[in-house]
């Protein structure tokens, strides 16, 4: 790893002859909380999309709201990957869910509403993604690069999943943010789509927190970077 991760940040980017785009999602939200409104405060400004439960959302959220999922349960067998919108269910009584779901946070957020899915744990049944455009939703956001432009996806999540459930770490999280960046500028991956930062406020911890904050201020400052506003990445 680099000696100054934020110094090999800075290298790829200055490599852009036009401004690199990111992006923010934050999933899971439900109510506001003293984590949330840390989230708020970390960011500073940078606007930001907030992946919310339908089924228990309260009608005080902020950014941009995304749907996701219905009420965040698992339907998945003991042996396999959780999913709520994955190929266990009949397709119809998922898109019924989902309408329901959609139309619970049009009616509580009105235009600041974006109808894209954001299916817990980041999957779905390719049975039913192939059925949302048709169903009336804009789009679609997992973790992967994404596979058509109905998606806009999230690349680099900060937290140890499968050890501590901790910070990755500064150099590990700017590392994966510089590789997408090098993979987009070499055409390895998409280069129309922003870099997404993927974070659960409700597990993020104090390094979290402060390291969120920092980035969002290297990406205002960064004369070749840029963040979305989420409501552009999916227009109506």
């Amino acid at each position: 790893m680099p000696a100054d991760p934020w110094r090999a940040l800075a290298d790829e980017l200055d490599l852009w002859a036009e401004p690199a785009h990111f992006w923010w999602r934050d999933d899971d939200a439900e109510a506001w909380t003293p984590a949330l409104e840390r989230l708020v405060e970390a960011l500073e400004g940078v606007p930001f999309a907030l992946a919310v439960v339908p089924s228990g959302a309260a009608a005080d959220l902020p950014g941009a709201i995304l749907q996701h999922g219905w009420r965040h349960r698992n339907h998945a067998g003991p042996a396999e990957k959780k999913a709520e919108f994955g190929p266990h269910r009949p397709r119809e009584t998922m898109l019924a869910e989902l309408e329901a779901g959609r139309e619970r946070l049009r009616s509580l957020y009105g235009e600041r509403f974006l109808p894209v899915l954001v299916p817990p744990w980041n999957r779905i049944g390719p049975a039913l993604a192939e059925r949302l455009p048709e169903a009336g939703w804009r789009g679609l956001s997992v973790f992967r690069p994404r596979r058509n432009a109905f998606e806009t996806n999230t690349h680099v999540d900060p937290v140890a999943w499968r050890t501590h459930r901790g910070f990755r770490g500064e150099a590990e999280v700017l590392g994966d943010i510089a590789a997408h960046l090098r993979a987009r500028r070499r055409g390895k991956a998409d280069r129309g789509e922003p870099t997404g930062i993927l974070s659960h406020h409700l597990v993020a911890d104090a390094r979290s927190f402060a390291f969120f904050g920092e980035l969002a201020r290297f990406v205002v400052a960064h004369p070749h970077a840029r963040w979305r506003d989420p409501a552009t990445l999916w227009p109506g």
